[in-house]
């Protein structure tokens, strides 16, 4: 079918939640894809953050393709042994405790909300304002940001938006708050790492006054930092964590990792969902962890990261790089035209590289974890020919 196809059955049948771009994607391979008139791209967005070994790694495609021969799906009522080596393998590699399984970002933060209050009845949740943690009620409620919130009011009671500073924190931090949930590095807002003071007066808020850490590690965990989880750069131990997008591999889960504090406080009936943590999206998960659990692909990571920083900082219209790692945006000049949404379309139709933007001045990157030195340069090479142009 055609594009224009497509987009008349988009018109007439789906509703209008999303602003596509101009393209069909039918083919992708590492760091490439290709559209349906068989032109090749370099994609720097991987499907914001999804892709992080790139499209259809071979060791992702085997680990789906054994499992989905053999079992699909059972539920939860049963056991399948890939969801329970996958959480001994998530357990052991961050905070020791247990998991509980889920769908997508949003449902592991909701799943990280409700232990957080069964641990701490009636609690406040604290949350900092540039973050995003979810489109459901629960994660959008901690999610201080008007044009997300506002068309969906009342939301749910009992979360506090404060700055993301360590005096703000400290301050909002009392005997009646449930938990406190932060990004390490808030991905949806422009790539804006919060700082080892502000991760480290969250835990002594918290600790003085019996509330759980709570880490959004959704997009900025699983090497996409360059260390396998973000919270591992400040030294700063949450009591939990909650991981999605790369964990699949391109299918969807997402987990709440728990430290031994909130290990045992979920009881059997008290949260649920029926695809979580399904055979086949598990085993799809520990092919990923086999392929990202590796100093030698994360000290990679780390050095290509700075070295697509300073390209960066480099490019015509360019006034700030944040980010760390391969979790990278940069801020376009407020008097540079055009703005980063018509850049990320330039940069689409003109020199075939992927990439988003989240503000108006603001085109983020996160590129596979598996590029080389020349895909990065190919890439900064396309968008100095877009920003020139």
């Amino acid at each position: 079918m055609t594009l224009a196809g497509l987009k008349l059955l988009e018109r007439d049948h789906q509703v209008p939640a999303y602003a596509r771009l101009g393209v069909e994607f039918v083919r992708g391979e590492g760091a490439r894809l290709w559209d349906d008139e068989g032109n090749e791209y370099l994609d720097f967005q991987t499907g914001l953050a999804v892709n992080s070994l790139g499209h259809c790694h071979p060791a992702v495609v085997a680990a789906i393709r054994e499992q989905a021969e053999r079992l699909i799906h059972v539920g939860n009522l049963f056991y399948t042994e890939p969801g329970l080596r996958l959480a001994q393998r998530l357990a052991e590699s961050s905070l020791g405790g247990k998991v509980h399984f889920a769908n997508s970002g949003t449902e592991a933060n909701e799943a990280a909300i409700k232990v957080a209050r069964k641990a701490k009845p009636q609690g406040a949740i604290v949350s900092v304002h540039r973050g995003f943690h979810g489109r459901t009620y629960g994660s959008l409620s901690a999610t201080p940001q008007e044009s997300k919130q506002a068309p969906f009011a009342p939301l749910v009671p009992g979360f506090v938006a404060v700055q993301p500073t360590a005096a703000a924190i400290t301050a909002a931090v009392d005997d009646g708050t449930a938990a406190v949930l932060l990004e390490p590095v808030q991905g949806e807002s422009g790539v804006y790492e919060l700082g080892e003071d502000v991760l480290r007066a969250a835990r002594e808020a918290c600790d003085a006054h019996g509330a759980a850490l709570i880490f959004d590690e959704v997009q900025c965990g699983l090497g996409r930092t360059g260390t396998l989880w973000a919270y591992q750069h400040a030294g700063v131990v949450p009591d939990a964590l909650t991981v999605a997008k790369a964990l699949g591999g391109g299918l969807p889960i997402g987990a709440l990792v728990t430290g031994e504090r909130l290990a045992d406080v979920f009881a059997p009936g008290d949260h649920g969902s029926t695809f979580a943590g399904g055979p086949v999206q598990c085993a799809a998960g520990l092919a990923v962890l086999d392929v990202i659990d590796d100093e030698l692909l994360l000290e990679r990571v780390r050095a290509l990261g700075e070295r697509l920083r300073h390209a960066l900082a480099e490019l015509p219209g360019v006034v700030e790089v944040r980010g760390r790692g391969l979790m990278l945006a940069f801020e376009l000049d407020p008097d540079h035209r055009p703005g980063a949404a018509d850049i990320v379309v330039r940069a689409l139709r003109e020199q075939r590289l992927v990439l988003n933007a989240t503000g108006p001045t603001t085109v983020r990157l996160l590129p596979p974890l598996l590029i080389d030195e020349a895909q990065a340069d190919d890439a900064i090479g396309r968008l100095r020919a877009v920003l020139d142009a």
